[in-house]
């Protein structure tokens, strides 16, 4: 417990550095850096007001059991030992919560982030469970305040979808989405399919945190920008003007294409959002096979071809095979209401990094 007092106390000192230096009127004059001490101050925020609550209750636990070592009076002592015990469960709770926050965070779990889903095996089928996937994660963003801005999708003939991206924005949406990378199994029978026969047909997840430039700039030499007329299902065009956007990032042969906006500007923009975040992920994709074997201690290795789970839909419902965990309510979860689930991946993570940190 020492050795967490005293990382605790750096951890606070440095808290309070930064707050000092954000005040500085030379830090207030430069934007750039007034964010960077800002975002820092801001990971260290949560851990500094448990630390300061933590150190209030455990002073005035010894307070209390200072006053029961002298106090004479029976009705004070009764009073003092319930105000004790009180205390003391509050701190364990307090102890426990700090445990949890030194567990290291994700230094992207507050950001904004790139979602991309894609049909895989199963055809028409596939493409239309992807938009039962593209809805139920619109409806959980929903749900949370947050916004969703589409950057491309190519619909299908019956209303499927066989590729959308699209950014996801609001305070710890990376947080609460990164588990959702990988491959969705559905099991259900086709509205097409006269004998009743139940298909199984898979659906992939990818979930990347939006890269901003002060995580990686691009150098516009090494971008091929194009534009050509946005086109709509079936070849119809939705415009007249040369709105839709394509970038090619020449070192990494990675291609972005963006037609969802009338305005070629904002095309381009949403591109780079989303091109910038792909190479960033393709540096941390090889990153990671350096470190492969702390990343099988952690709840699934998010990689893309990894079945994560499964939607039953005869038997109405949902299992996460990381996990184990199987939720008999497949409607009220297409809908949205993904919440219970997310919350145990993060739960299992969090546990996950305790003990490898332990």
């Amino acid at each position: 417990m020492s050795l967490m007092l005293d990382k605790l106390d750096e951890i606070e000192a440095e808290y309070q550095h930064l707050s000092e230096r954000m005040c500085d009127p030379e830090t207030a004059s430069n934007p750039s850096k007034y964010r960077e001490l800002a975002s820092k101050a801001s990971e260290l925020e949560d851990i500094v007001s448990c630390y300061r609550e933590y150190k209030r209750v455990r002073r005035e636990l010894d307070e209390t059991r200072q006053l029961l070592h002298e106090e004479k009076d029976a009705e004070v002592i009764e009073l003092a030992e319930e105000e004790r015990d009180t205390l003391a469960k509050t701190l364990e709770e307090a102890e426990h919560r700090l445990k949890e926050l030194l567990v290291p965070q994700d230094p992207n779990d507050k950001k904004n982030v790139v979602m991309e889903i894609r049909a895989g095996t199963g055809g028409e089928e596939a493409a239309l469970f992807a938009g039962d996937l593209f809805r139920m994660y619109q409806r959980y963003a929903e749900s949370r305040g947050w916004g969703i801005d589409i950057t491309n999708s190519s619909i299908t003939g019956l209303g499927g979808i066989k590729e959308i991206v699209f950014l996801v924005e609001g305070n710890g949406a990376y947080s609460q989405l990164k588990f959702e990378s990988g491959a969705h199994r559905v099991q259900r029978v086709p509205a097409t399919e006269a004998s009743g026969r139940i298909h199984t047909s898979a659906v992939t997840v990818a979930v990347l945190p939006e890269a901003e430039e002060v995580d990686l700039r691009i150098d516009p030499k090494d971008v091929r920008f194009d534009v050509y007329r946005s086109s709509g299902p079936g070849g119809q065009s939705v415009n007249t003007t040369d709105s839709a956007v394509r970038l090619t990032h020449i070192p990494t042969g990675l291609v972005v294409t963006c037609q969802d906006d009338k305005s070629q500007h904002k095309n381009r923009a949403k591109a780079f959002r989303v091109l910038r975040s792909r190479i960033l992920d393709a540096r941390r994709e090889e990153q990671a096979k350096e470190i492969s074997e702390k990343r099988r201690n952690q709840v699934g290795s998010g990689d893309r071809s990894e079945r994560i789970r499964t939607y039953n839909f005869p038997q109405n419902r949902v299992t996460d095979h990381r996990i184990g965990l199987t939720l008999r309510r497949l409607d009220s979860i297409l809908d949205g209401d993904i919440q219970e689930l997310i919350d145990n991946l993060v739960a299992a993570s969090r546990e996950a990094g305790v003990k490898t940190s332990a």
